[in-house]
């Protein structure tokens, strides 16, 4: 499977699990519905992401300006969270290519408003990053 379908039924899989309160077997099980590619990569970006919820949510809190978590769209957070975890813990991918990544699976699933608002959230924390790194 390609990283960037495994990321898309990624953020599918968390929609799932946070809306229907599926558990994430389920979750996977429904987004590879009719599919006979790996899911290795896909099940490292779902089990990461909700391993470390609590840590990514924090983070993530910290660049909403003026907005809870839990009032953004779902979709939305749930593209956040999975591009927050693998900006905060995988070493692999460059931190440009999970941006544009993310911002691309906005504009496929949610709104024009939307990508624009999650490109500010991860530019800001980007930004600190690097800042902080520096």
């Amino acid at each position: 499977m390609k990283r960037r379908t495994a990321r898309e039924k990624a953020v599918q899989c968390l929609f799932q699990i946070d809306m229907a309160e599926v558990d994430m077997e389920t979750a996977l099980t429904l987004v590879m519905e009719d599919s006979d590619e790996d899911p290795a990569y896909l099940r490292y970006l779902v089990e990461g992401a909700l391993e470390r919820m609590p840590r990514i949510d924090a983070e993530i809190q910290k660049y909403l300006r003026g907005w809870q978590l839990d009032r953004i769209a779902n979709v939305d957070r749930a593209i956040l969270r999975l591009a927050f975890f693998e900006i905060m813990f995988g070493e692999e991918i460059p931190d440009k290519v999970v941006l544009n990544e993310a911002i691309e699976i906005a504009k496929l699933f949610s709104d024009d408003q939307s990508y624009r608002y999650i490109n500010g959230v991860l530019s800001s924390y980007l930004k600190d990053r690097q800042t902080a790194n520096a």
